[in-house]
């Protein structure tokens, strides 16, 4: 039977800073506009933990159905399926149970909000959970995984950047505005990078095993260039809310910082393939917290 530590090494802790960090930018831009709810705030942080969780159990799952894991080419840390430490039986239970939370986190925000906000919208709402429970599932899972042909990035893009920061805003001031859309979209390019350098890391297992990511389209060199690409793209995201929305005082651009470590993993990157990208993973992710962190600070000062 599989211990407290199996489950908790299969919710991969380290790669759940970036879901409460959208939640946190989110929030954060939510209460610059004088809109903050600490209910809102714990049910969506909880939503976006729960969907985080639901989406690493799935991929566990659907690698090892499509023996992606079993090649013995594999870099990163062995996955619990893989290691025979979690059953498949019980896989599909916790993933059932995961589905279910964020099923009931997700109806008990729409019900939390149902009495400012046409019920149009509501629908709209409850869509975009559906949506992004199944863009979690079916990233690896079943025969037609988005995550085997390439898509993985992009997904990870909307379901891991915009949808959950805007959705976080909306949740919290019940309106739509531009304001969120800038850092949305820098959060959004910094979960690319995650799983680029994921892909990077397992690109020999993966071009082994049929699974065509991004990474394994491009090719190591073009994956490489591409994470520079991302990692100027989120700098330029960030800058632009500041130059629009934030020009002065100075000090609520100090968070910027935070892309000097951003900067210096990409150029660890630059001259690391395999295995020794793992610990990028862990960076990237903590990187990203502390952005969202030290912007909804800045902003908020």
């Amino acid at each position: 039977m599989a211990t407290v530590k199996d489950w908790i090494s299969a919710f991969r802790l380290r790669t759940l800073f970036l879901a409460v960090a959208t939640v946190v930018l989110g929030s954060g831009l939510a209460l610059h506009e004088g809109n903050f709810s600490i209910i809102i705030f714990v049910l969506t942080l909880l939503l976006a933990v729960s969907i985080q969780i639901l989406a690493n159990l799935a991929n566990d799952l659907g690698d090892f159905q499509k023996g992606t894991d079993t090649t013995g080419r594999r870099q990163g840390p062995a996955r619990t399926l893989q290691s025979g430490k979690i059953s498949p039986r019980a896989m599909k239970s916790a993933i059932v149970v995961f589905s279910a939370i964020c099923v009931i986190t997700g109806l008990s925000l729409i019900f939390n909000i149902i009495g400012f906000i046409p019920h149009a919208s509501a629908a709209i709402l409850i869509g975009i959970g559906g949506a992004s429970i199944l863009a979690a599932l079916f990233y690896t899972l079943g025969k037609h995984a988005y995550g085997y042909k390439g898509w993985g990035d992009l997904l990870a893009f909307i379901f891991f950047g915009p949808v959950p920061v805007i959705g976080t805003y909306f949740l919290h001031t019940h309106i739509l505005s531009f304001k969120p859309v800038m850092p949305a979209l820098g959060i959004g390019l910094v979960s690319a990078m995650i799983l680029n350098i994921n892909n990077m890391r397992d690109i020999e297992n993966d071009r082994a095993s049929g699974k065509i990511t991004l990474a394994v389209k491009l090719g190591i060199r073009r994956a490489k260039m591409y994470h520079a690409g991302l990692t100027f793209a989120s700098l330029l995201c960030f800058f632009g809310y500041n130059s629009i929305y934030e020009p002065s005082p100075w000090f609520r651009h100090l968070y910027l910082l935070v892309f000097l470590f951003l900067f210096r993993i990409l150029d660890d990157v630059r001259r690391k393939e395999g295995e020794a990208l793992d610990p990028y993973l862990k960076f990237t992710s903590l990187s990203g917290f502390l952005l969202a962190l030290l912007f909804t600070i800045c902003i908020n000062l």
